[in-house]
């Protein structure tokens, strides 16, 4: 009888024991289904909530891509535009009192080329006209001798209406300097000559011409220059 009641007690306390390992597995897979991760993301939410909370009191933030208003962008170019207007009429302005205090702006630079050469070089200032004649490369020196050698470029020739007024050949480099041709306004052939005479001093002319730099001149003697000029 000892024995069976020994016997009960010992499956009693290992039920109970049994029971107790039961109960503490339970427990632990309770808190095993919490996942520590998600408490660590609720906290940073509420961290990140707090601190936009802290920053903008009212909850709204602000968009810094968020361009600025057309009305701010269309005044800046209002502003730049009314600035280069102002630049250019300041310089048209400038522009045209130069023209203004410059009495040849008025004549072609051709022309006042041709007074500027002949105030300078013209055998006589005291002209009735100035004639400025065109002679292409190619021409004759001495139109009235074939054996003449021929201008290698584009001459201008000015004279005046007297043959004692002289002449002036010459080349323009369009750089403030010339090339001067020691041509006479007349031929007069001597009737007996060597039959290469002419050839050879033409081609003379040709070689020894200067390069002569032109002078600026006065203003008011080249007016009148161009004032009794024919362009033919």
């Amino acid at each position: 009888m000892k024995k069976q009641t020994k016997n009960y007690y010992c499956h009693v306390a290992l039920l109970l024991f049994i029971l107790s390992l039961v109960g503490c597995t339970g427990g632990t897979n309770k808190e095993a289904k919490t996942d520590p991760s998600e408490n660590d993301s609720a906290k940073q939410s509420q961290e990140v909530t707090k601190g936009t909370q802290e920053s903008d009191p009212s909850g709204k933030q602000e968009d810094k891509s968020v361009p600025k208003k057309s009305s701010e962008v269309s005044a800046k170019d209002d502003s730049n535009d009314a600035t280069s207007e102002e630049s250019k009429n300041k310089e048209s302005k400038n522009l045209s009192k130069n023209e203004k205090e410059n009495p040849l702006s008025d004549y072609s630079s051709k022309k006042v080329e041709y007074a500027r050469v002949w105030l300078q070089l013209g055998p006589n200032q005291d002209l009735d006209e100035l004639n400025v004649r065109h002679i292409s490369a190619g021409e004759l020196i001495n139109p009235n001798d074939d054996t003449s050698a021929s201008y290698p470029e584009d001459v201008i020739q000015l004279a005046g209406s007297r043959l004692v007024d002289g002449s002036v050949t010459y080349s323009s480099n369009r750089d403030g300097t010339i090339n001067v041709y020691n041509v006479p306004l007349r031929w007069d052939s001597p009737a007996d000559v060597d039959k290469n005479f002419m050839q050879e001093y033409t081609q003379g002319i040709i070689k020894n011409r200067k390069l002569v730099h032109v002078d600026p001149g006065d203003n008011e003697e080249i007016i009148k220059l161009i004032d009794i000029m024919k362009v033919h």
